[in-house]
């Protein structure tokens, strides 16, 4: 069992930077893939990054890429997600997930879900 929290979220002006953080409990964090997922009001979630078990996988969208960042401590149990050029078309509620399982960007296979944090870019 994982149980994921996601902090970091505010709000910032276009072209500024955040980074969330995703603390998970539960020892078997270190096997997991973890994802990255927002969702803005009246959208679908949309998938954002995941990372492997051992950070040397990453994978982005291309909306984010070459902004994002995402990476993991294991020895801390945390995953963050650095955003930085941030635009008002990345506001929504971010997403920490998790899977036991090699996975992408498919929600269905991820697990484990935080509460999501707020993330709202000004113009």
């Amino acid at each position: 069992q994982v149980q994921l929290v996601e902090s970091g979220g505010g709000l910032v002006q276009a072209g500024g930077s955040l980074r969330l953080s995703c603390a998970a409990t539960g020892r078997s964090f270190i096997t997991h893939t973890v994802g990255w997922f927002r969702q803005a009001p009246g959208k679908e979630r949309e998938f954002v990054s995941a990372i492997n078990w051992n950070g040397g996988t990453t994978y982005y969208a291309d909306s984010v890429k070459g902004r994002f960042t995402i990476s993991r401590d294991n020895a801390r149990n945390t995953a963050y997600l650095q955003m930085n050029s941030l635009k008002p078309e990345d506001t929504a509620v971010y997403y920490c997930a998790a899977s036991p399982r090699y996975s992408r960007d498919y929600a269905g296979q991820y697990d484990y879900w935080g509460q999501g944090t707020q993330v709202t870019v000004s113009s």
